[in-house]
């Protein structure tokens, strides 16, 4: 698979990404992403710290961490005890997360907030069927609001 360059022209607030790929097989796929002018700057800057050779690379490692740990998540099965962390706008969520954190009160056990400016962070404590906490974390990952979900996932060996 050949990867040819990202193209980024900022467009107000966010900056489009236009990502192409090409398959000797098959015919040129385009892909393109929103992202924050701030977040693709930090991005930037991250790769070329790590003296990768360009963008391309970068976003590519990227993906490939986040479809391994995806696929880490969906092969862990049984109980689990796990600590899953979120931060998001306090104002922009917190009733939609209430319900959530609600919804999956059979698993969740203990929550701890503190305030960071705008920002909120969230940890929850969890113990239950991996299926519960995996749809859980997977819920939190769909709020617009929410910056960023992570998970730390133990068996239950009790």
């Amino acid at each position: 698979m050949a990867w040819k360059t990202v193209v980024n022209t900022g467009l107000g607030e966010a900056s489009y990404w236009g990502l192409f790929t090409t398959r000797s097989e098959r015919a040129s796929m385009r892909t393109s992403f929103n992202i924050p002018d701030e977040v693709v700057e930090e991005f930037d800057r991250v790769w070329q710290d790590e003296g990768l050779a360009n963008r391309s690379r970068a976003v590519r490692e990227a993906m490939q961490e986040y479809i391994e740990a995806h696929s880490r998540l969906e092969a862990t099965t049984g109980e689990v005890v796990a600590l899953v962390g979120f931060d998001y706008r306090h104002h922009e969520v917190i009733r939609e997360l209430h319900g959530v954190q609600h919804e999956y009160q059979d698993v969740i056990l203990n929550t701890s907030h503190t305030h960071q400016g705008e920002w909120c962070l969230e940890s929850l404590f969890c113990r239950g069927p991996v299926e519960r906490v995996r749809a859980l974390i997977y819920e939190l990952r769909d709020f617009d609001g929410v910056n960023r979900v992570k998970s730390m996932l133990i068996r239950d060996s009790a």
